[in-house]
């Protein structure tokens, strides 16, 4: 266990309630060790370590493509013939994650990722011997053959990567794990992109030195993987599908099931869609546009990756501990207008640079959260599965971008920066399609704001939210405003129960954004058949307030909640909020006013597990908490 961290043991592959473990795990003997107070989480090594690897595999992949695009463009053939070879280089280099994505999943689940991860860095060490006497030899079709290799070893090594990053993190440092790993792939594109520039301009003749260079770099990449955490198999029962197409169908439809989750594969689609036209249109726009060579051409490219991983680093710091897709509007609002402006006509290299660095800033929004969502949302048992059929999918993106490439260039006889523009207008159907199938989002985007501008919120107790399943949040007082800092404060929906005296002039759409409904006054029974049925579907309920109060002072409607509770095996979270009232906003009958010209407030929100696992204990701490409240 890495030095300062607490933990205790488990016996076998789940905790007490049956259910799979999360978070960090390390086995000694016959048992697993899992950390608990995950303040130290961001200095694992064994995360760094991780880190550390993938940044070498990016760096080698990309390093790869591009020297062998630079050497097509070199050989000064027909435009015509040379575009056609450059994308069938990018289409070599993404139809390896639509081949062998699933296999890759399939291991992901079968095996311990950290194995599967050492596995395929030892593949990567037999490939690129193989590129070293392509480059030696200068021939185009082993150097392409090399492409497609070291691209099928990354296929079989993502959902291993992203699979890791739940069982290495907490969920409250996924979406900054995330911004961390995005940072260091796309530190490694850029480096790549230069560095491929440069091998391909100074070792003219002689690019065996080349393959030593990323030969070398391999070595160094298999050494870091043998620093990543061991943790367990997620599914080590598993059989192996011998048709994928049908154990991607099978993973089709989880995703279908779940909508939040489908939305972001989807938009992970378009988001390696658009990154992949990019880089194709690119290498062009500067050679026939700007009329500049490969290595200015690598500094467009390092730009747009600088501006991604940055984006992506700021999207971790300022999602708060959480998952927060509230930021996605943002970032498809940010793509959309930089995509427009770097389409304009007759612009230099830094201006062209300057648009291309902000757009992949603002793609770094719109990434973070989407592949935080595809690596919490699925069952951890599936979790290889689900992140490998999004992959291939992501991946037909990438080999569809080379097709539409082909069209615009080809078939309608688009220049480079026309090409900008008509991804521009595709970003911005994206967007409106994010506004409009993920709701969601704007409400969260309203809420950060909110949370960000007039009022900060501190959170205390944040790894007493369940990560998944059941809860019932207990709050001291609710009102719409502390409605509103509740769903700022955690990415798990909040469906709030509450009394009709406090929400008598909210608004209808404000209602059914923050999911407010009113405890009845007449028939509990099937309200509390409700909430049963609420908590087996594992959503959080919050009870606040005299409605909260009303229902668990009845001891027999307190005992249903108890067996619901029980059967669901939902967790109690006790809540309290203050300084809310200190704010420059007032809601005390559900609508929303100025009541103070203070500018800033910070409000305080604790979440606390009760003392003792017994639900009548917890209930009576409850009620104590809530007749302390102040009316």
């Amino acid at each position: 266990m890495s030095e300062g961290r607490k933990g205790s043991t488990v016996q076998g592959e789940g905790a007490c309630d049956g259910r799979p473990l999360h978070g960090n795990t390390r086995k000694t003997g016959a048992r697993w060790t899992v950390p608990l107070g995950n303040q130290s989480a961001r200095y694992s090594p064994g995360f760094w370590s991780l880190v550390a690897t993938q940044f070498q595999g990016a760096f080698n992949d990309n390093a790869l493509k591009f020297l062998v695009i630079y050497l097509v463009v070199e050989m000064r053939l027909p435009a015509r013939e040379r575009d056609w070879l450059v994308l069938v280089v990018g289409a070599l280099f993404a139809l390896p994650f639509i081949l062998f994505s699933m296999t890759g999943g399939f291991l992901a689940d079968r095996f311990s990722k950290r194995s599967v991860t050492i596995g395929t860095k030892w593949m990567e060490l037999g490939f690129m011997l193989f590129a070293l006497v392509a480059l030696a030899r200068g021939n185009l079709e082993l150097e392409a053959t090399a492409v497609f290799l070291l691209s099928s070893q990354a296929a079989i090594f993502g959902p291993s990567k992203y699979g890791l990053l739940p069982e290495l993190l907490p969920e409250k440092d996924l979406s900054w794990g995330n911004g961390v790993v995005e940072l260091g792939t796309f530190l490694a594109a850029i480096s790549a992109t230069v560095a491929s520039g440069f091998l391909a301009f100074y070792f003219r003749g002689h690019q065996e030195q080349s393959g030593i260079a990323l030969l070398g770099c391999t070595l160094l990449g298999l050494a870091a993987s043998f620093g990543i955490s061991r943790v367990p198999a997620a599914n080590p029962a598993r059989q192996f599908n011998r048709h994928p197409l049908g154990d991607l169908g099978e993973q089709i439809h989880t995703i279908r099931s779940d909508r939040v989750l489908c939305w972001a594969v989807v938009g992970n689609l378009y988001l390696w869609f658009l990154a992949a036209l990019l880089q194709f249109t690119i290498v062009i726009y500067g050679h026939d546009i700007l009329r500049i060579d490969e290595r200015h051409i690598s500094y467009l490219q390092a730009a747009v990756a600088i501006g991604i991983g940055l984006g992506s680093l700021a999207t971790g710091y300022l999602s708060d501990a959480k998952i927060e897709y509230g930021l996605i509007p943002v970032g498809a609002v940010g793509m959309t207008v930089f995509g427009f402006l770097s389409a304009s006509h007759g612009i230099s290299l830094e201006r062209a640079a300057a648009y291309l660095g902000l757009l992949g800033f603002s793609g770094g929004f719109y990434a973070v959260p989407l592949n935080a969502l595809i690596q919490h949302r699925p069952d951890p048992a599936r979790k290889g599965g689900v992140i490998a059929a999004a992959n291939l999918i992501s991946f037909v993106g990438v080999f569809a971008a080379a097709g539409a490439y082909f069209a615009l260039a080809e078939g309608l006889r688009l220049r480079a920066d026309e090409i900008f523009f008509a991804g521009a207008c595709m970003t911005l159907a994206a967007t409106f399609y994010a506004v409009v199938f993920l709701p969601d989002s704007m409400s969260r985007l309203v809420l950060w704001v909110l949370t960000h501008s007039i009022y900060s919120i501190r959170v205390e107790g944040r790894d007493n939210i369940p990560e998944r399943g059941g809860a019932l949040f207990l709050v001291n007082k609710l009102t719409l405003l502390e409605a509103i800092f509740l769903s700022a404060a955690t990415d798990r929906p909040i469906r709030f129960v509450a009394d009709r005296t406090r929400f008598t002039r909210i608004a209808p759409p404000i209602r059914r954004a923050l999911r407010v409904t009113h405890l009845p006054e007449n028939d509990k029974a099937e309200f509390l058949r409700a909430v049963s049925a609420a908590f087996s579907s594992g959503e959080v309920l919050c009870l606040g307030g005299e409605a909260a109060s009303v229902l668990l002072e009845d001891l027999a409607e307190r005992e249903r909640l108890e067996e619901c509770l029980r059967e669901t095996r939902s967790r109690i979270v006790l809540v309290s909020v203050e300084d809310a009232k200190s704010g420059p906003l007032q809601s005390e009958d559900g609508h929303l006013h100025l009541a103070t010209p203070r500018l800033h407030s910070r409000v305080t929100l604790r979440f606390r597990a009760p003392p003792a696992p017994s639900e009548n204990l917890a209930f009576a701490e409850a009620l104590s908490l809530l007749k302390a409240a102040p009316a």
